[in-house]
């Protein structure tokens, strides 16, 4: 089978191009991470999974060591300042227990972990290089303890966005300050007050602009010029146009990144997500709470309702769409249960190739579930969907406390009995079922009316 050429939608010049990277033994890809000051909402989950994806075919199409995905942290930042204030921790201790959450909810997601995860605040000293070179270039200045980027010395400022001087002025939400020569210079270095975060500095104890940042850990893991950037297209202005001010300026380089990848917008029950409207919800709620669509959600379902949808669309999510993934997954579960992987086929690949065209990908899986479930499993396994394995009724448990001994469990026999205690609101009796077949490795699958599938963890 013939390895179709990868295309990619690349922003920055509005077409979907063929990918050749700058060195095929090193294929290099860049994706602004979390700024850990609060649990990942589920339109923070959509790039983490698109560029997984991403990550997977690389290195299907380039050989696993071939391939080196850098993803940041941002632990240093106003909202990390304020959180920690607010709840009367110090910043490190919110910035660990927010990113162990982020962390334990990505794996959940089925994400591989990235080559490398960065944290802005140990790269301060690259971050002050990078100020440094744009001073000495005539690209910044220093005027009253901050830093600033002089915007109008870059012609080529707004190539990514494309947008009027207008429409960036409005889109920066720029701050009006008597040290700024122009409108639209952005903050490179800022002074620190007593209490934030600080570091030593040729322009006084500060601490970095949001944007320097990524500039900084995208050139310490994968050099000035590098091959694919990617993030949420809410991204484009300022932040991803600011990158790429920064990088080229201080290297004298054309380009950043010579593709630059956005996925679409994400809005709940068809509105925008806010905390005002109370539709707001994180990974982890969905994961471990019954807020969206009163239950649980497993990692493989939200991943795959997140796929269903071209990355580049504006995706619309909703308990529908959340349902009927769950069932695409215990059908597919189903099929594929007991088999072994063989490969995936070159028509799932042609899909996936072409600009990641995810719901076609999915739509080939569909048709070989009847006819190659073991290649079905392939692909499956190719989107980082982890798929529930199901068994008879009567299953043979290992007993963990003698090794050459096995338990006889009645699957459907005990699930007739814990509905019939739900039914005589027994509800004591209906959870000691329940625990007891989860000690045995059986989850159950409920919904509202009853226990509809259930499944032996692999």
């Amino acid at each position: 089978m013939s390895t179709p050429a990868l295309k990619i939608y690349n922003t920055l010049t509005r077409t979907k191009e063929a990918f050749e990277p700058i060195d095929r033994n090193n294929v290099r890809m860049y994706v602004c991470g979390p700024t850990v000051y609060d649990y990942a909402h589920i339109g923070n989950a959509r790039p983490l999974i698109v560029f997984d994806v991403l990550y997977r075919l690389l290195r299907h199409l380039y050989g696993e060591s071939h391939v080196k995905y850098v993803r940041n942290i941002t632990d240093v930042d106003d909202k990390i300042n304020a959180r920690a204030a607010q709840r009367g921790i110090t910043i490190r201790e919110l910035t660990e227990e927010t990113n162990k959450v982020f962390q334990e909810d990505v794996r959940a997601l089925g994400c591989l972990e990235p080559d490398v995860q960065p944290r802005a605040t140990e790269h301060i000293a690259q971050m002050v290089a990078i100020i440094e070179r744009l001073i000495a270039s005539g690209h910044a200045y220093a005027a009253d303890g901050h830093v600033l980027f002089d915007v109008p010395s870059m012609p080529a400022y707004g190539r990514l966005s494309r947008r009027s001087l207008d429409e960036m002025l409005a889109g920066a939400r720029v701050d009006v300050a008597p040290y700024k020569r122009g409108d639209m210079d952005f903050v490179l270095w800022k002074p620190s007050k007593e209490g934030e975060p600080g570091w030593e500095s040729p322009w006084g104890r500060g601490r970095p602009g949001w944007h320097i940042e990524c500039s900084a850990m995208s050139w310490k893991h994968l050099g000035e010029t590098f091959d694919i950037h990617g993030g949420g297209i809410d991204l484009v202005f300022p932040h991803h146009e600011n990158e790429i001010a920064q990088s080229c300026c201080a290297f004298g380089r054309d380009v950043m990144a010579n593709y630059w990848m956005h996925n679409g917008f994400l809005q709940v029950e068809g509105e925008k997500m806010s905390k005002s409207l109370g539709n707001f919800v994180t990974i982890h709620e969905l994961l471990h709470t019954e807020k969206f669509g009163g239950r649980k959600w497993p990692g493989e379902v939200l991943r795959l309702a997140m796929l269903r949808t071209h990355y580049r669309q504006p995706i619309d999510w909703t308990v529908k769409a959340l349902e009927e993934a769950d069932s695409v997954i215990d059908d597919w579960g189903r099929a594929t249960s007991d088999l072994t992987p063989t490969a995936p086929t070159e028509s799932f690949l042609n899909a996936l190739t072409d600009d990641l065209n995810l719901s076609q990908a999915i739509a080939e899986m569909h048709k070989l579930k009847k006819v190659d479930a073991s290649a079905l499993l392939a692909c499956t396994q190719m989107l980082g969907l982890k798929l529930p394995h199901f068994h008879s009724s009567h299953v043979e448990i290992p007993d963990p406390e003698v090794s050459s001994s096995h338990t006889s469990v009645n699957v459907e026999d005990l699930i007739s009995a814990r509905l019939a205690a739900r039914a005589a609101k027994n509800w004591a009796e209906s959870d000691r079922i329940r625990d007891e077949l989860a000690a045995k490795g059986i989850a159950l699958k409920d919904n509202k009316d009853g226990t509809t599938s259930w499944e032996v963890k692999r």
